[in-house]
């Protein structure tokens, strides 16, 4: 059932704020919209409203048009971010991160990671990052939503916090490794730059493509991930069961999806591999029965 029609709105919510925000996670098409939908009414629309809020910033970050109108509009997010601190707010995306701010004690120095993170993407195109900075980018950009989350989840100790820590970077290097070709295509190449120098991979995304060293690099990055999924698991296993259930069944498709392109030895890099249709159900009904 809709949030919005529930008899008594999560959150404290108003119905319409609720609809607008659930509206705008479903429409995304995000393969985490079912593990989203497993969780308790108010700790749902509270990870709807993360969700939301870096759907929002993303998108300014990925349509076309000047960086200095980025810049503002991103800025503008910051002052909103700021603004909650004082309770203040301007739409329903706005009302409903007050509403779970306030009920999970979501930390607004990790929104503001989020639009760094989404400012580093729009500022430049990124070519073939130092590790240092593909590691940032990769806080800023996932784990960080992670470090929300987890709060949404129920679980606010450390042990969440090494979660959100591991898997966010293994579920965005697990993004970087499929989406090699289609980055290219966008003059845009994620991989480390020391391990594409040690390959010999020249620092440029058409060529790199057809670098004999490419598959090595994307190897050893696809073991960097798989490092971190076990650093996940670990912390998981101190965590609260319950609450950490929804982080463990959103990593099960991106390990899936990993496993798949580690078959191919990423030999033909610039094609973006998929799990098959009927995985995702299997997983989408995991996430409903578990």
């Amino acid at each position: 059932m809709s949030l919005a029609k529930l008899p008594v709105p999560p959150l404290g919510a108003q119905p319409a704020d609720l609809e607008e925000i659930e509206t705008l996670v479903r429409r995304s098409g995000s393969s985490f919209y079912w593990g989203m939908r497993m969780l308790p009414p108010d700790r749902r629309a509270a990870v709807y409203s993360v969700y939301a809020f870096c759907r929002v910033v993303d998108d300014i970050a990925d349509e076309p048009g000047a960086l200095v109108a980025k810049r503002e509009m991103l800025d503008g997010w910051r002052d909103r971010v700021n603004a909650l601190l004082e309770g203040r707010t301007d739409s329903a995306l706005t009302r409903m991160m007050l509403l779970s701010t306030r009920a999970f004690d979501l930390r607004a120095i990790d929104f503001l990671a989020v639009i760094d993170g989404m400012q580093m993407d729009a500022e430049r195109e990124i070519v073939a990052p130092a590790m240092a900075v593909l590691d940032l980018y990769c806080d800023r950009v996932a784990s960080a939503v992670g470090r929300l989350s987890v709060r949404a989840f129920g679980d606010s100790s450390p042990a969440a916090d090494r979660v959100a820590y591991c898997l966010g970077r293994a579920l965005q290097l697990t993004n970087i490794l499929r989406d090699v070709g289609e980055d290219a295509e966008r003059s845009r190449l994620y991989l480390p730059r020391e391990w594409l120098a040690e390959e010999s991979v020249p620092p440029n995304p058409q060529v790199a493509l057809k670098s004999p060293g490419l598959p090595r690099v994307c190897q050893r990055v696809a073991a960097l991930a798989r490092d971190h999924y076990a650093g996940a698991e670990e912390a998981m296993a101190l965590c609260n069961q319950k609450a950490i259930k929804p982080a463990r069944l959103m990593a099960a498709p991106y390990k899936a999806l990993l496993t798949q392109m580690e078959r191919t030895n990423f030999l033909r890099p610039a094609e973006r591999v998929s799990l098959p249709k009927w995985k995702k159900l299997a997983f989408a009904v995991r996430m409903l029965t578990a």
